[in-house]
């Protein structure tokens, strides 16, 4: 029997970050790249904590880390994109997720109707605006009320697995 106020059996006090990150890296998630256009300069940031919340009201979450050096701007902007990264865009998370510089080199993208970048090639995207946020740690968790949205049928989506880009094993359908 334990001792009042004390973990049960089996229950580590202390969590290690490496353990941590290798069995939660057992849940495959999709990426994104967070955009928006500030004045006429396109910024984004890769953000691979990302899912729907609600349906009523339609409302997506994501988590930049507080490190993040793009994010206080698409704060303050309000109005971002989030584009969920097709299978053969391994590339564009990579020089999304890296800081400094011009990310947009060399990338292609269009005006979604609300006017902010939707990346060429795509799974999907989810143009929305800013709805709370909250602490999550050493991130940031941003809810985030969805105004106009798409998606491409025919594209598969990148994932990320054990610390890796994996892709979807089977037909495409």
């Amino acid at each position: 029997m334990n001792e009042p106020g004390s973990p049960p059996d089996g229950v580590v006090e202390v969590v290690d970050p490496a353990l941590m990150r290798e069995v939660l890296g057992h849940f495959a998630s999709g990426v994104t790249v967070v955009t928006a256009l500030d004045d006429d300069e396109p910024i984004g940031f890769t953000c691979q904590s990302f899912s729907s919340l609600s349906l009523d009201p339609p409302l997506v979450v994501f988590a930049p880390a507080r490190t993040s050096r793009t994010w206080p701007r698409l704060r303050e902007l309000g109005r971002f994109c989030v584009n969920v990264l097709a299978e053969d865009q391994d590339g564009l998370s990579a020089a999304f997720a890296r800081s400094g510089g011009d990310k947009f080199a060399g990338v292609h993208w269009r005006p979604s109707r609300l006017g902010r970048p939707v990346l060429d090639d795509v799974v999907a995207w989810i143009d929305c605006e800013l709805w709370a946020e909250y602490d999550g740690g050493d991130h940031t968790l941003v809810a985030a009320r969805v105004l106009d949205l798409g998606a491409d049928g025919h594209r598969r989506p990148l994932l990320f697995h054990r610390g890796s880009y994996s892709l979807l094993e089977g037909p495409r359908g």
